[in-house]
């Protein structure tokens, strides 16, 4: 698939998705969000990569929010899939981390919150600007963020709209990481190839149980399906049930523990 607003490079494992809208400080619009969507469901349906990167282009700009074009029609079609994209961050098996390279601003920074890791460099800005540029976030911009950084500080952003620094970020729990004297998106790809070191399944399980909590049957559907049937599948008893239904006898239940 080509893109517009994003690039997408893969090396050793690793999709690195980039906004690449810096002219426009890298804001979402609907053609941006609906790439970004696309690319990481690559990254979710290839066996090859395991971990993704979002960053943006240059080294001012992470992106600083939505372009939100005046409604021609309340045709749900119209409307940008930035929930769809958050959504799927947050529910994909892989994991995904932020490489926050500049200002993380509005739904920047709601895009920062929702991935699995977030590296900052030391020159990062992040705020939430809803309610002075008539706009709000009342789903994955609130309740994520208050359980990353605490009730106090969420309702401190979304109130007061104050800008907070790289550091600032790090003590309150914003991103996992600041990085000085170095590209931040090179020390995100060190944290993905460290993820590489670990088992996928078992991450996946974790990603899965972390989300579920918000996602209710949903999340216990892919708890269920996606990680205990898979894993059921492989055993002796899964196995032997479904040969008894074939051959019409009894199962033979001595064979379920080999």
């Amino acid at each position: 698939m080509s893109y517009e607003d994003i690039t997408l490079a893969v090396h050793d494992g690793v999709a690195v998705i980039t906004i690449n809208r810096p002219d426009r400080a890298n804001k979402l619009r609907f053609e941006t969000a609906r790439e970004l969507l696309a690319a990481l469901q690559h990254v979710r349906q290839t066996p090859d990569i395991d971990v993704a990167i979002l960053t943006g282009a240059g080294d001012r700009f992470f992106c600083i929010g939505g372009e939100h074009d005046e409604l021609a029609s309340l045709d749900y079609s119209s409307v940008m899939p930035v929930i769809d994209l958050y959504e799927f961050i947050d529910a994909m098996p892989k994991p995904v981390i932020a490489a926050v390279n500049g200002y993380a601003v509005g739904g920047g920074n709601v895009l920062q919150v929702v991935c699995d890791l977030s590296i900052a460099a030391d020159h990062a800005v992040f705020r939430q600007v809803g309610p002075m540029v008539g706009s709000f976030d009342a789903g994955y911009g609130t309740w994520y963020l208050e359980e990353t950084i605490g009730r106090r500080r969420a309702k401190e952003m979304w109130y007061l709209n104050r800008k907070y620094s790289a550091q600032e970020a790090l003590d309150m729990g914003l991103v996992n990481e600041v990085v000085t004297g170095r590209s931040v998106l090179d020390r995100a790809v060190e944290v993905a190839q460290d993820l590489r070191r670990r088992g996928p399944f078992a991450l996946a399980a974790l990603k899965t149980a972390f989300s579920s909590r918000h996602t209710g049957v949903a999340g216990q559907a892919r708890l269920a399906h996606d990680l205990l049937l898979t894993a059921y599948r492989s055993t002796q008893e899964a196995a032997e049930m479904s040969e008894s239904f074939e051959e019409r006898r009894d199962p033979r239940r001595e064979r379920f523990n080999r």
